[in-house]
């Protein structure tokens, strides 16, 4: 198996544990090389193959090195650590491997939406964690590897506790979450293929629609939420979506970006905080989003 990030970026993991032997040294040295063999020890009895990996078990690489994966070291997720698996899934694609990028298409599909099962609150994520995947090579394929593990992976540093959020989320905040959450993957799964809106006017209004579309169904959502913040995020949104549905609806670019700057703004993470606060949820807008829309 493979280990590769969103956006198709290569990240392997060697399978090499090292237990240091004990040289004839002074006794505070004695005493640090005894505490890192007993690491050692721990590390390799931790060691487990990355095909067995469960939802939900927390893991530390062996090497930031790119290549392949073969053993992580599982640890208990109240202990630091830099991934954890957030859901799992087998590819069907007949007998022949899809190929590298075919792997990684059909991963960069599914991984999302068997986090968001997970870790439904993004915004409750520890900093600077990000989504990646483990996926058959074409040598794991011949053997009969079919399966993809979807984990949330530390950039840098490590971080503590399960990601197991969504168990012990209200239906309300449920409910909020899956709107909202579709509002975004609409505005970034239909991004056009070209940088204005003069190139593609098409693929702007398609991705106009799409949002329009998510938003209604949040709106909806909504509705059957109380709470004065939730109300005021309600009116928003409402207008938001009807700003959208004038873009979709241009005649041409000058009429969409008319349209479009009142709907962005409508969709600004920074206007659902109240609102967030009142549910109960995280109220930091993550870092790359405030970046977005700081623009």
């Amino acid at each position: 198996m493979a280990i590769r990030a969103s956006y198709r970026s290569l990240r392997g993991i060697s399978a090499v544990a090292v237990l240091l032997g004990i040289g004839a040294v002074g006794c505070s040295d004695v005493s640090d090389a005894v505490g890192s063999a007993k690491d050692g020890v721990k590390k390799v009895a931790r060691q487990r193959s990355v095909f067995s990996l469960d939802v939900g078990d927390c893991y530390n690489p062996n090497s930031k090195a790119e290549g392949e994966a073969y053993a992580i070291e599982i640890v208990p997720c109240e202990e630091a650590h830099e991934g954890q698996v957030i859901g799992e899934f087998k590819i069907d694609e007949g007998k022949e491997y899809p190929g590298d990028d075919g792997v990684s298409a059909i991963a960069d599909e599914r991984c999302p939406v068997e986090a968001e099962k997970y870790a439904p609150d993004t915004w409750a994520l520890p900093k600077g964690v990000s989504l990646s995947y483990y996926t058959p090579t074409k040598e794991s394929w011949a053997t009969g590897d079919r399966a993809v593990s979807c984990t949330y992976t530390a950039e840098k540093g490590t971080f503590s506790g399960s990601l197991d959020t969504a168990k012990s989320l209200k239906p309300e905040q449920i409910t909020y979450l899956k709107g909202s959450n579709a509002v975004y993957e609409a505005l970034w799964a239909n991004q056009p293929e070209k940088d204005t809106v003069e190139d593609d006017l098409a693929g702007y209004k398609a991705q106009a629609k799409a949002v329009a579309a998510a938003l209604d169904a949040h709106v909806k959502g909504l509705n059957g939420i109380e709470g004065t913040e939730v109300g005021k995020l309600r009116a928003t949104l409402t207008k938001a979506a009807g700003n959208w549905k004038k873009a979709a609806n241009a005649a041409d670019a000058d009429a969409f970006y008319t349209a479009y700057d009142p709907a962005l703004t409508g969709i600004d993470p920074n206007e659902s905080v109240a609102a967030r606060k009142e549910l109960g949820l995280a109220t930091t807008v993550p870092a790359d989003e405030a970046e977005v829309w700081a623009d």
